[in-house]
């Protein structure tokens, strides 16, 4: 243990036998410092701290103004000083001038509360009327409680708002229930005041009545102290050295030593669990295994020259498989990619055909990356922006206060068509988020909303396949020019369609009508305010002006996405311009974003880049084309890998695997890619955002997913494919082009 410590903890446990009194034993007393007079009755082991013996009662303290005059043998700090000090010296040592902020009748409840949150002096504000009489005490308790008054009472976003500009007056705790000390009376009996009342600040004035309350303007407040005030001066009194504790009572030493080895003891049974061992075991792996990459990376080995390539792979799948493990590792799938990221592209500039500094040609070639991926990063962050904005104005209830059934079938089939196309103009995550939060109140039963849940998560993905702002695999395609506007909307809709009809046609089977939703705690449909609606509007209209822009001026989405970011951001100033609350701003917004999963999809984009750079992706291509008798077989088996393997990276990679030159935009292989990968991530719960979501959301079990939904799942993904293979033969005219062989 810190020797440090040890006459702080010391000091403790002799401050509980200070608390503590008993008329039949007058070797206890009141005050400083006591010893333990009569440990000679006792077991030799050392008290448990949160154990009082038997019979002892913990008591208020009382000063030596109260009668109560303390044995010098068994004191410690002399008089005045420790639990014997004034409370006007505590106001002194606390160094925090008078202790609290002068606030007026008139200041707002969040004026005041900035002011002594703000200030490291002053943690309590003494409000005043216009003639500078005290009306109160307002601290953190005081808004506490103002807040709990505004969440209870408002009915609406205006009335909410009202609350903000009201006047501190009426929420604080009146004068006439301070309680108050004088500036002579003792730390402890302050202590004492502070435990009885259950509270935390004291004044300090003078005179007081004996019941500790202020005589009105008879009273002259000298300041304000809290209970840290307190301590601060008793421990700074009161600590002293373990050797000196130990030279003057020996007995001390052995209790003291066996009190450590308890401790230590429960540090090790703590520590003596599966989930520590695990947790051990993957920090010292890791370790290991980055400082093994640096020592090679800076010797320049002579192997990783030889066998770049096999570097490469090896990274790629170390960095994949933690990114698959990341909720066992409890490493962050952003940090595993951006590590994977790095270890590739130094590999690459600095080992693959290379003498050890990155060329000119590598260079040129991570900085044509970077524009390609800063693209789709730039457009994801503005998107999501933009949903948070809209969702922090409760936007969202133009849809949902449209549901109205009590029928279990129907809501089943209403929910899934509303997620199938808010998904299509929204980011999956942000659409499952909302619909299981309504699913919440709608559906009672906690078995029944998990199948509901699956629902949206089969709903969410099918919706955002068929728009390039839905899926964030089809933005990918759409804005490396895979995939335009316009065929993929009208070529990929039915499709996903079929997936979603497919699906739900299933899982409704295992949906029982009951009475139960007509007890349900429906949300009631409260109106959405003009300024609610004005943002929601603007905001869907801004995500689907992004592919009307791109294809009038031909600039690339994400500064189109840009452009509705700028335009949210300029109307909700406006709307908010006298507004002190900022909660309902784009600032307040990007606090809400998930900017680990954009820096994700940074380090998994850059990854596939240097592989694509590297000529690795081109020859799995050439593989999988040798070894699969048709495109159309390969992408079934990656929408089928995406079950268990994220979607981005699988889309990222294929993207590298087959040239646009050979394919060009809109070809079948890149809309079947897209329909695949986006569909297929149902099938598992762990195959998407929106499944992981749900587990996190609704604590969905994997084997009850895959026991309830991935049949279903499954079916739609197949009926969605044979949907797209038939339509594009009708359209090609010809029906062997239906076939995927």
């Amino acid at each position: 243990m810190n020797i440090v410590l040890t006459p702080i903890l010391l000091v403790g446990i002799i401050q509980i036998e200070a608390f503590t009194t008993s008329k039949s034993n007058p070797s206890v007393v009141h005050g400083s410092f006591t010893t333990y007079q009569h440990s000679a009755t006792r077991s030799p082991n050392w008290p448990s701290l949160r154990k009082l013996p038997p019979g002892r009662v913990l008591k208020p303290l009382k000063s030596t103004s109260d009668g109560i005059l303390l044995n010098p043998r068994s004191t410690i700090t002399p008089e005045g000083f420790g639990f014997s000090c004034p409370a006007v010296r505590i106001l002194s040592e606390a160094e925090r001038l008078n202790g609290f902020h002068k606030a007026s009748v008139k200041d707002g409840v969040l004026a005041v509360m900035d002011a002594i949150t703000g200030n490291t002096q002053q943690d309590a504000a003494l409000v005043f009327d216009d003639n500078d009489n005290l009306v109160g005490l307002f601290t953190e308790t005081d808004y506490i409680k103002f807040s709990t008054t505004r969440i209870k009472t408002s009915q609406n976003e205006e009335e909410s708002a009202s609350y903000l500009v009201a006047p501190v007056k009426d929420y604080v705790t009146p004068a006439s229930n301070l309680i108050a000390i004088g500036p002579e009376e003792t730390a402890g009996v302050a202590i004492a005041l502070m435990q009885d009342a259950n509270i935390r600040h004291l004044l300090v004035a003078a005179p007081v009545t004996p019941n500790h309350r202020l005589k009105g303007d008879a009273s002259e407040i000298m300041g304000v102290i809290n209970l840290q005030d307190v301590m601060k001066v008793v421990q700074k009194d009161e600590r002293l050295s373990f050797v000196s504790l130990a030279e003057k009572y020996p007995s001390i030493r052995d209790r003291f030593e066996s009190m450590r080895d308890e401790m230590r003891d429960t540090a090790n049974n703590l520590a003596n669990t599966p989930e520590k061992a695990k947790q051990d075991i993957v920090a010292v792996a890791s370790s290991v295994l980055l400082i093994g990459a640096f020592v090679a990376f800076l010797s320049q080995s002579a192997w990783l020259h030889d066998h770049s390539e096999i570097a490469m792979i090896a990274i790629f799948i170390m960095g994949y498989v933690g990114i698959i493990f990341e909720e066992v590792l409890e490493f962050n799938k952003a940090g595993i990619a951006l590590l994977m990221s790095t270890g590739l592209w130094v590999t690459y500039a600095d080992f693959f055909q290379s003498e050890g500094l990155a060329s000119e040609e590598v260079l040129r070639q991570l900085g044509e990356q970077l524009a390609e991926v800063s693209d789709i990063c730039f457009f994801l962050l503005a998107a999501s922006t933009i949903v948070e904005v809209v969702d922090l104005h409760q936007g969202f209830k133009v849809v949902t206060n449209q549901i109205k059934t009590t029928s279990k079938k129907q809501l089943f089939w209403t929910i899934g068509f509303i997620t199938f196309f808010l998904s299509a103009i929204l980011n999956n995550l942000t659409v499952t988020i909302v619909m299981i939060s309504l699913l919440r109140k709608l559906v009672p039963r906690d078995d029944e909303r998990l199948l509901f849940g699956a629902m949206v998560v089969v709903a969410a993905n099918a919706g955002g396949v068929w728009t390039p702002i839905g899926d964030v695999t089809t933005t990918m395609l759409w804005i490396n020019n895979q995939l335009s506007t316009v065929p993929t909307i009208t070529e990929l809709f039915l499709p996903s369609f079929v997936c979603l009809v497919g699906s739900l046609a299933f899982l409704v089977n295992q949906v029982e009508e009951d009475e139960s939703m007509e007890n349900a705690a429906l949300p009631e449909a409260s109106p959405l305010s003009a300024r609610g609606k004005l943002v929601f509007w603007s905001g869907i209209g801004s995500l689907l002006a992004v592919p009307v822009f791109s294809e009038l001026t031909g600039l690339p989405p994400y500064l189109a996405m840009l452009t509705g970011l700028g335009c949210m951001w300029t109307l909700t100033d406006v709307i908010h311009l006298a507004d002190e609350e900022e909660g309902l701003k784009v600032p307040a917004a990007l606090e809400r974003l998930d900017t680990s999963g954009i820096l994700f999809f940074l380090g998994i984009l850059m990854s596939i880049g240097v592989l694509d750079k590297s000529g690795l992706l081109k020859e799995l291509a050439v593989y999988l084309s040798e070894t699969l008798p048709s495109l159309d077989i390969i992408a079934t088996v990656i929408g089928i890998a995406s079950a268990l393997i994220d979607n981005v990276p699988l889309v990222a990679a294929t993207m590298g695997m087959y040239d646009l030159a050979d394919y060009g935009t809109d070809d079948r292989l890149w809309q079947l890619i897209a329909l695949c990968a986006g569909t297929g991530g149902s099938i598992l719960v762990i195959g998407s955002a929106s499944g992981v979501a749900l587990m996190g959301l609704e604590k969905v079990d994997f084997l009850w997913y895959a026991k309830k939904v991935s049949i279903g799942a499954t079916l739609g993904y197949f009926a969605g494919i044979a949907t797209y293979l038939l339509q594009s033969a009708i359209i090609s005219g010809d029906m062997m082009g239906a076939l995927p062989f």
